[in-house]
């Protein structure tokens, strides 16, 4: 079998061929660390995040780049309203990233290079734009990239030059030669946060930091670039004019976008008040059930989020962990057509939706085996379902943990406990009707009890 992906570039889907067999080299735009993460970005982490695990299970050693932009106009404003150093800033938000990576089961990429680590690249690949007249010096110490002068501009995105320039506003800036030329270099103001150049003291445009950052970690030409749905344009358009501008060869051979985050089907957006970080999704959910809910679309589509459809991710993940109560998988247990099944979803571009649907139908096979008393056959294929999960970052917690962690209500697990005590107490003493209360006590506070012949666990709802 082989893995099919979506190539934004042409439209298509594609037999996925790596430049170098059994490596894969991919680079995502990561943050511009200025602020908290919010829920788009928690959709292009966890998408990758999966793209990297199910490339690695299939064989291939993967080689995950995603850059850090530490210098940026929004970071050097939001610092100056601080009234903070920079680095300050972006230090915090850089851990505040990782603490977020690592809630969601996000793995680190392989290297994650920041802007500010990367200025003598970026000078350097500017001054091979400017020799080879792809770039050029303006008066007002800015260097711009002449989009003109790479003929392949909007072969991405599918915009015309032509229309851009029609749109364009003519006096946008003044030291441009064209109103569609992007800066590469940025000179700058009295005060501002600079490193020298050949051209004067300035930092780098963002395009450009992306362009030298990825060749330098990956080489002039890698496997697959991704990042969000705005990127397209004008940033990854520009990262391919001077990349290739630069070295003269093709610069990533396969392009993957993130679908969208939509919030009750509208843009979100500051503007609207439908804005939301990781972390404070976070404090209302827990951390799989946010992965899963992302997890469950395709990467490719726009994902709604709503109070109703976390809380549907809530249940069928709950649907799974509910196979996997009480059960030890077995340690060891041959592919089966369910593993077929999953790849077969997985090999067509990274199709989530399908993959778990078959967790899905694992589940019931472990359900049913449970019901017909076939405890082994059961084991077997819980231990199937736990394997496949682990792929999509799934259903590698202890279910009593799933079920019993802590979502900030008014009840600790000690406090669920000393009840539940209490009410087997009351039954001991046949007393039904205290035990009754002590139980619909626990179920207005989300606390659902199971009994069995093993006694009585509890989970939260």
């Amino acid at each position: 079998m082989v893995i099919r992906i979506y190539n934004t570039l042409s439209q298509q889907k594609e037999t996925f061929q790596p430049l170098e067999s059994g490596k894969v080299r991919m680079y995502v735009c990561g943050m511009t660390v200025y602020d908290y993460c919010h829920l788009g970005h928690a959709r292009v982490l966890v998408a990758f995040d999966v793209v990297t695990r199910y490339l690695r299970h299939r064989g291939y050693d993967v080689h995950y780049v995603r850059n850090i932009t530490d210098i940026d106009d929004k970071i050097l404003r939001r610092a100056d309203e601080n009234g903070e150093v920079y680095t300050d800033l972006t230090d915090r938000m850089i851990q505040a990233m990782h603490e977020d990576e690592a809630r969601l089961g996000v793995l680190a990429p392989t290297e994650e290079p920041r802007a500010t680590a990367h200025i003598d690249n970026i000078i350097a690949m500017i001054k091979v734009l400017i020799s080879k007249d792809h770039a050029y010096a303006a008066e007002n110490g800015d260097v711009y990239f002449a989009v003109n002068s790479f003929e392949g501009y909007g072969k991405l995105s599918k915009k015309k030059l032509e229309d851009l320039l029609a749109g364009a506003r003519v006096d946008v800036e003044a030291a441009k030669r064209s109103p569609a030329d992007f800066a590469l270099w940025k000179s700058a103001k009295a005060g501002e946060v600079s490193w020298p150049s050949p051209w004067g003291d300035g930092r780098p445009g963002w395009h450009i930091e992306c362009s030298a950052m990825s060749t330098c970690c990956l080489g002039n030409t890698f496997d697959i670039h991704g990042g969000g749905p705005d990127l397209m344009f004008p940033h990854h358009e520009n990262e391919i004019a001077q990349s290739e501008a630069a070295t003269g060869e093709e610069f990533a051979r396969t392009w993957m976008h993130a679908g969208a985050i939509r919030v009750n089907k509208e843009k979100m957006s500051k503007s609207l008040g439908n804005f939301f970080t990781i972390r404070e999704i976070l404090e209302s959910y827990p951390a799989e059930v946010v992965r899963y809910f992302l997890v469950s679309s395709h990467y490719r589509s726009q994902v709604d989020y709503s109070e109703d459809n976390l809380a549907e991710a809530g249940r069928t993940l709950t649907k799974l962990y509910h196979a996997l109560r009480g059960l030890v998988p077995s340690k060891s247990v041959a592919e089966t057509e369910h593993d077929r099944r999953f790849a077969e979803a997985m090999d067509d571009d990274f199709n989530t939706a399908g993959a778990i649907a078959v967790l899905h139908a694992v589940a019931a096979e472990i359900n049913q085996h449970r019901r017909d008393g076939s405890e082994q056959v059961a084991r077997d294929s819980a231990a199937v379902l736990v394997r496949l999960g682990r792929i999509l970052g799934l259903l590698q917690q202890d279910p009593e943990a799933f079920f019993q962690a802590d979502t900030g209500g008014d009840l600790s697990a000690e406090d669920i406990e000393a009840l539940i005590q209490a009410r087997a107490d009351a039954r001991k003493a046949r007393d039904f009707a205290g035990a009754d209360r002590i139980r619909d006590e626990l179920a207005e506070k989300g606390i659902i009890l199971d009994d069995s012949r093993e006694g009585t666990t509890w989970r939260r709802g």
